[in-house]
């Protein structure tokens, strides 16, 4: 039998996070999020190494960071340098999942222009995760419309604080 070139139970694309406490972040993401741990490898320094996670039918694997091998943390770095996004069955219930634990809100749950209802979270370990439901599908020209209404509401609001 051929091996897979993609294991089975990952996908193409599989994002890898790296946090300051490793463990502690696994802990958070279980209950956030209702991730179930597959594994987990500890360094000899016991610090997590490598390990992964699986919530709905995607795989996210995350290590602690380790600034000897250039890998840090948003922490580290003051900031995220990308993020996560979760397409969920129901944004409002995983919304307050994830801030009951913990996560602190970015942006509120809104319904966007593109058809989704969306909003952002951060993570104690400084991760950002964008959360949404698909709602609506829009065709890219009502979209871009609707995109265009957004941005100009957007700016009169920005010069309406400015004053």
């Amino acid at each position: 039998m051929a091996v897979k070139p993609i294991p089975a139970g990952f996908h193409t694309v599989t994002p890898y996070l790296v946090v300051h406490d490793a463990a502690a972040a696994i802990d958070f993401y279980k209950r956030a999020f209702g991730m179930k741990e597959v594994s987990r490898m500890q360094t000899p320094q016991g610090k997590i190494g490598h390990a992964e996670l699986k919530i709905g039918d995607s795989t996210i694997m995350l290590a602690d960071e380790m600034p000897q091998m250039s890998t840090r943390s948003p922490q580290s770095l003051g900031g995220s340098t990308g993020g996560i996004f979760l397409y969920v069955e129901n944004v409002d219930a995983a919304f307050q999942q994830a801030t009951s634990a913990g996560a602190e809100i970015i942006m509120p749950l809104a319904d966007m222009f593109w058809g989704d209802r969306y909003g952002q979270v951060k993570d104690p370990f400084g991760q950002v995760w964008s959360l949404a439901t698909h709602k609506e599908d829009v065709a890219p020209e009502e979209a871009a419309r609707r995109g265009r209404e957004a941005m100009a509401k957007a700016a009169q609001q920005h010069s309406r604080a400015q004053g």
